[in-house]
């Protein structure tokens, strides 16, 4: 118990000193927040025009594709943060303190949950200046957003992995921008997966990316009976499949995050 509360309160350290990392630099979310919404107003304005959806607006359509979308970009800045920290020699001077050697990944990865909050809370006006609304319960809404700060907390452990092997920022940056664009295209956020040739859908419809999206719009009411009914499982059962991803993330990507975390400081 007392190695728990210390790696908390350690983990709360490092989450104050990322916060006052980002308010000394917005540029870093800046970046975040821009990109997603020059596409929504790209795909809402131009692009939507061209996109029919049985029953629905595609303005409605897109934003929980956006808000996803935001979340694997602000998984990029939690990777390129701590190759840079690596680089500078940050880790090496926390090995000096007395602090829990898991501390550092759980004060980067809580401070990006409210990078994303910020992302998200922007990302939410644009959309309602779109024509993006909620449908259900309020209740069932906040679930969404929950549910989507999950699977972002879940996704910042995946980079910080990753981060963790590559060590190298330009190395890291090159390959997390490479990736990130077929997970984000290649699956629902933008267009109907059944727009899309067979294998290519196969793929989609199993992209975890799709199955956050697809949860995101059930609980938001933003789907409409008009349009064709998912044809894999995760999609039918969207909010189960999207929790079952996020734990799976974690399961996996935490231990083997601190593993390669202790390995990055004992060289």
């Amino acid at each position: 118990m007392n190695a728990l509360r210390m790696t908390l309160a350690d983990g709360m350290t490092i989450t104050r000193r990322n916060v006052l990392k980002i308010k000394r630099a917005p540029d870093l979310l800046g970046g975040v927040i821009t990109l997603p919404v020059v596409v929504v107003l790209l795909f809402a304005y131009v692009f939507g025009s061209m996109i029919e959806l049985p029953g629905m607006s595609y303005g409605e359509y897109l934003i929980p594709g956006i808000f996803v979308q935001v979340i694997v970009m602000s998984g990029q800045i939690t990777g390129y943060t701590l190759t840079q920290d690596l680089q500078k020699g940050i880790f090496d001077r926390f090995r000096t303190l007395p602090m829990a050697p898991s501390a550092v990944l759980v004060g980067q990865t809580a401070g990006d949950i409210l990078m994303n909050v910020t992302s998200i809370v922007a990302m939410s006006l644009v959309g309602l200046v779109v024509g993006w609304r909620v449908h259900t319960a309020p209740q069932e809404a906040v679930l969404g957003f929950l549910l989507l700060l999950l699977f972002a907390y879940a996704f910042s452990w995946v980079t910080a992995t990753v981060a963790l092997a590559l060590r190298r920022p330009e190395v890291f940056n090159n390959l997390a921008t490479t990736l990130s664009m077929p997970l984000i295209f290649l699956s629902n956020a933008f267009v109907d997966t059944t727009r899309l040739p067979a294998p290519l859908r196969a793929v989609a419809e199993w992209n975890p990316v799709s199955v956050v999206v697809q949860a995101a719009r059930e609980l938001f009411g933003n789907t409409s009976a008009a349009m064709p009914a998912p044809g894999t499982w995760p999609l039918r059962h969207a909010v189960p499949a999207a929790l079952l991803w996020s734990a799976l993330l974690l399961i996996v990507f935490v231990p083997l995050a601190i593993r390669l975390y202790k390995r990055a400081v004992s060289r």
